[in-house]
Parts: C-alpha cells; sequence; structure tokens
C-alpha cells in the first residue's frame, strides 16, 4: 500500500509517499481503507523532531493520527463494527491508504469523509479541557483561538452545556465565531478591557488554544493562574498555567459525544483545504501557519 513515511526529522520535505506492508488489526482494533485523514499541529511538530522527549520515534516512522474510512478488518474483541461500518477515529500512521484505528465510532450519515477525519483529535481536546475544569450551564468561558479546529468544536460543546462562550479570533473570523454561537472578541492590545466589557461578571476559565502569548491577559480575567489551561504554550508552567496534553487519553466517549451532536445537527466542523495524500507536507505546512479556520484533512482516492 501507499503509506507517508519520513527517515529523518525536518521540514515538510522529508516526507515521502512510499510503498510499505499494508497493517493489520490486533485485538481490540479495526484497520479501514482511509478515505480521509486529519491534519494536527502535533504531527508536524512530531516531523520536526520537537516531540522527541515525550514521543522518541524509530525511523523511517509513518506518520498521522485521525482518519475515517470503511472497516475492512476487525481484531479479536471488537463487537460493535463489521466490515463494510464507515468511521472515524484515532490510531498510528494514518496517511496511510490502511490504517489500524485504536478508538473509533460510527461516521453519522450526514458528515463526510473528509468532515469526520478532522474531528477525532479536536473532539477529544475540546471535551478534555471543558470536562477537567467542569464547565458547564451558568459558567462564562473564554476561549483563545475559536475559530481554530479545537476552538470551533469547544465553542460548540460548551454552548450545549448552556456555558457562555467568549471566543478570540482574528478581525476575518468575528462572523464565523459568531455563528457558532460564541460572542467574538478579536486579539491584539486592550483584549482585557474588551472582554470585561462583553462579560461584566468575569470569566470563570479560559482555554489557550493558539499559543499567542496571551496568558496574563487570561489570568488577569479570570482572577487566577488556576481557572487557566493552555494547549499550546509550552512556557504555560511558568506563569503557573497548566499545559494540557491528550497523551493515553481515552477518546470513545468524546467521539460519541460529538458524532451525537453532529447527527443532531448542533456540530459542525467544516474542512477548508484538502490534499491528496502525495501532497501531505503541504498540508502540514499550511496547518503550521497556524491560521486555519477549522480543519486541513489529506485525502485517499
Amino acid at each position: 500500500m501507499k503509506a507517508v513515511r519520513f527517515t529523518r526529522y525536518g521540514g515538510p520535505e522529508v516526507l515521502d509517499l512510499v510503498d510499505v506492508e499494508a497493517p493489520h488489526a490486533g485485538p481490540g482494533q479495526v484497520r479501514v481503507a482511509v478515505r480521509a485523514a486529519g491534519v494536527n499541529a502535533l504531527e508536524w511538530r512530531i516531523r520536526a523532531g520537537h516531540m522527541q522527549h515525550l514521543r522518541p520515534l524509530a525511523l523511517p516512522a509513518g506518520i498521522g493520527g485521525d482518519a475515517a474510512g470503511i472497516v475492512d478488518e476487525v481484531g479479536e474483541g471488537v463487537v460493535d463494527v463489521r466490515i463494510g461500518d464507515a468511521v472515524f477515529g484515532s490510531g498510528e500512521e494514518t496517511y496511510a491508504e490502511h490504517a489500524v484505528l485504536t478508538s473509533w465510532t460510527a461516521k453519522p450519515d450526514k458528515v463526510s469523509f473528509e468532515e469526520a477525519a478532522g474531528c477525532p483529535t479536536p473532539f477529544e481536546t475540546a471535551l478534555r479541557l471543558l470536562d477537567d475544569e467542569g464547565v458547564g450551564g451558568g459558567h462564562t468561558i473564554l476561549l483563545n483561538g475559536a475559530a481554530g479546529g479545537v476552538g470551533t468544536v469547544a465553542v460548540q460543546f460548551a454552548v450545549d452545556r448552556g456555558a457562555t462562550v467568549i471566543g478570540v479570533a482574528g478581525p476575518a473570523n468575528q462572523d464565523y465565531v459568531a455563528s457558532l454561537g460564541a460572542v467574538p472578541v478579536t486579539y491584539g492590545p486592550g483584549l482585557v478591557e474588551r472582554v470585561r466589557d462583553l462579560a461584566p461578571g468575569g470569566v470563570d476559565f479560559a482555554f489557550d488554544l493558539a499559543g499567542s502569548g496571551v496568558l496574563p491577559e487570561l489570568v488577569e480575567l479570570t482572577g487566577g493562574a488556576e481557572r487557566v489551561v493552555s494547549i499550546a504554550d509550552v512556557g504555560a508552567a511558568d506563569l503557573g498555567v497548566r499545559f494540557s496534553m491528550g497523551f493515553h487519553r481515552e477518546k470513545v466517549p468524546a467521539l460519541r459525544e460529538g458524532a451525537r451532536l453532529a447527527e443532531a445537527g448542533r456540530m459542525t466542523l467544516p474542512v477548508t483545504r484538502t490534499f491528496p495524500l502525495a501532497e501531505a507536507g503541504a498540508a502540514q505546512a499550511a496547518s503550521a501557519t497556524g491560521h486555519v479556520r477549522g480543519r486541513i484533512v489529506v485525502t485517499v482516492p
């Protein structure tokens, strides 16, 4: 089968489309014929070598963690899917014609394979952040980076729970953030004052999804570093802010909850750009700009 692999750390150019042996589903796993794979920031950071201390690799290695496709092999002990089912979920080396998933759920009929492929990591990340802080009805939260993949679904999950959401985004994305159900506000100097005008009762929790250097302002708005969480600023601990990672977290509940809302028409995660498998490097380069509304995905014919 064709798969994207790299033999050394570096820029997007180190990714090659090569012929490799197809993987097989082990116990508790399924294999899918991949229709599309989501592009996450973690993947280009792994490829660039930024994550060696946390996720050391034996090179050459494949890349990719999210996918949507058709189940074509079911591992021992799996009883909730059959060959031919359309699913989306997470596994390893998903930039490929076939990939093994360790977490999955049924793809809603109204959601395309491309849209579904972009969902697993944002679903898990957004719900992890909200659940860990106990966000619910009556809370006012601030999302820094509300127009990105995680931000888009975090707004919708939080609104579904009854929270009031203030979404920080660039000028071009103000209407988009509002369409998701958040109160939009722009980045830049004066953020604290703008947010206080919008939320005179204060902000209960703030989540940094963009890593744009605003943690001091988020701490000021919430009244304490313990009410701020980042997934994007590796210097968060210097300010007493928790840095949240999803390694070894169970994703299935988040996949099912996101799928439930999508089926009900209360969850959307638009695909901004698609790239063919052979252009995975270009897809990661686009992701690395950090100015993406919604999701980027790699498609497999």
